[in-house]
């Protein structure tokens, strides 16, 4: 009895080689790799003139000191709501283009989609299109072999070493950066992110790949809960297409376009025909679609799948299987739009010979007026909260042990830390103001001679003081008070509730 063969528990990934296509969606995909890749590497260079004390940088995140710039808007830690909101924003978007368009995000915006083109037309254009980069890849190996596997991974090694430095400028003074880059005087600690990020970017996008997005990023699996029959997807026409067959249509009976008879007359319009009808219309018994099974779709999928069995979680909805499709219908004289953009809804009334929904229809729909108000909403709180901002905040902390101290000549005193925050660009004297307990007096302890009434701030940064108020024993244990901070220049003031205990 002879043994029978292991169970393989585990399939090596097929390596993937996208052919080249040139169609619509593959000029929409370049010139948005194009203007995505040019804000990303050139966007830190851009100037903002904030003032004399404060980084002109138009886009900067400034961890030492706390700050993120973003051209007018500075958002200090207290603020972090506002990158709350940025978030729920960018997520609710995301859904709603997504309910809208399908993944039109992960097949033309997407960072991982951006940065695997670009260095897959690298390796076309160094090791040539998809044949001859699987002939070189199965070959043996060769100094012409070499020679190309070393220029490919040199460019995208460069490629990867300006995505990592881009990076770092986002967190640096840019001009400064790039000088000491120039000179090979970068901080170690700089030079660890752009090394990481390199490495990161040479890596997911020269060999992950199609990986990431089909088992890294958790998208492709809940992408569906968004989706409807409304929702536009790239689909098959099967009932054009089928049954496949090879070669060039030829049918003397063929005809580029007819009216449909079966179609009301409100709606009669020139539109394609399959094969098969036309070809029963002439009296020939032979039923064959318009797919010639020519594979062409799938060799140029990025994602090496097969659009023509159905909607799969790996598509990204970038198109390109439609520019391939299309330019075959070209050449063999058959109606485009075998596959394409298209709602299911649609599919299933153009099976059915029913008329077909507008153009408008999959957007005017309440999921879309659901997250178009959700949007409205956390946009509108945001702006209201930009447009009221206050350039001076005051925060206080009442002494926890002790709550108050009783002084010798029988008054009481309560401490208290105060923080004054300055976000303006200019340094500021304060004056501080208590309501609510007559007779009070209120000392600053620190170096030097502080006054309350001359409290000393630099431009954007916090002033940190402690605070003492001494008042005479009040009647009751606990007494609300009111601190107040105003700016001895422009009058602008800014008050806290706090207590005074006086008996526990």
């Amino acid at each position: 009895m002879s043994e029978s063969a292991p169970i393989q528990l585990f399939a090596k990934q097929q390596k993937i080689y996208p052919k080249r296509v040139w169609g619509r969606y593959r000029k929409i995909k370049w010139l948005v790799m194009i203007v995505t890749l040019g804000i990303y590497y050139f966007a830190p260079f851009l100037r903002w003139d904030r003032g004399a004390n404060a980084p002109d940088q138009a886009i900067l995140i400034d961890m030492p000191n706390r700050r993120a710039y973003f051209f007018f808007i500075e958002i200090w830690p207290q603020e972090v709501y506002y990158l709350t909101g940025i978030l729920i924003l960018a997520a609710v978007a995301l859904f709603c283009v997504t309910s809208l368009a399908g993944r039109v995000w992960c097949g033309y915006f997407c960072f991982q989609t951006v940065w695997t083109d670009l260095f897959v037309w690298v390796e076309r254009l160094v090791q040539g299109d998809r044949n001859a980069r699987k002939k070189l890849d199965e070959s043996r190996w060769s100094f012409t072999k070499l020679r190309k596997k070393a220029l490919t991974h040199v460019i995208w090694l460069l490629i990867g070493l300006c995505t990592g430095g881009a990076w770092v400028f986002y967190f640096n003074d840019a001009p400064t950066l790039f000088e000491q880059i120039m000179h090979f005087d970068v901080p170690m600690s700089v030079m660890w992110w752009i090394i990481a990020f390199t490495f990161t970017t040479y890596l997911m996008a020269g060999f992950a790949r199609e990986q990431v997005c089909t088992y890294m990023c958790p998208y492709a699996r809940f992408q569906s809960a968004m989706f409807d029959r409304d929702t536009l997807i790239i689909g098959y026409d099967a009932q054009r297409g089928e049954p496949r067959g090879k070669g060039k249509r030829t049918s003397p009976s063929h005809a580029w376009l007819r009216h449909h008879e079966t179609r009301s007359e409100d709606r009669a319009s020139l539109e394609p025909v399959s094969l098969h009808e036309q070809e029963a219309s002439a009296g020939n018994n032979r039923k064959i679609g318009d797919c010639i099974d020519c594979s062409l779709c799938v060799q140029v999928c990025p994602m090496g799948i097969d659009i023509r069995d159905g909607l799969q979680y790996e598509c990204i909805a970038c198109g390109l299987c439609i520019d391939a499709c299309n330019s075959v219908m070209d050449k063999i004289d058959l109606p485009r739009g075998l596959i394409r953009y298209d709602t299911t809804t649609n599919q299933e009334a153009r099976d059915a010979g029913a008329p077909v929904a507008s153009s408008w229809s999959h957007i005017l729909r309440p999921r879309t007026f659901y997250y178009a108000a959700i949007m409205a909403l956390v946009g509108g709180i945001m702006l209201y909260s930009l447009l009221t901002r206050s350039p001076l905040e005051l925060h206080i902390l009442h002494d926890r042990n002790p709550l108050y101290v009783l002084l010798s000549d029988g008054s009481i005193r309560n401490g208290y830390d105060v923080k004054i925050l300055n976000k303006t660009h200019e340094d500021k004297t304060y004056t501080l103001t208590l309501d609510g307990i007559e007779n009070a007096t209120l000392t600053i302890q620190g170096a030097g001679h502080l006054s309350p009434d001359a409290l000393p701030v630099f431009a954007d940064s916090i002033g940190h003081f402690r605070l003492f108020i001494t008042a005479s024993k009040p009647a009751g244990g606990r007494h609300t008070i009111t601190l107040r901070i105003t700016d001895r220049d422009t009058q602008l003031s800014h008050e806290r509730k706090s207590l005074f205990v006086s008996d526990q």
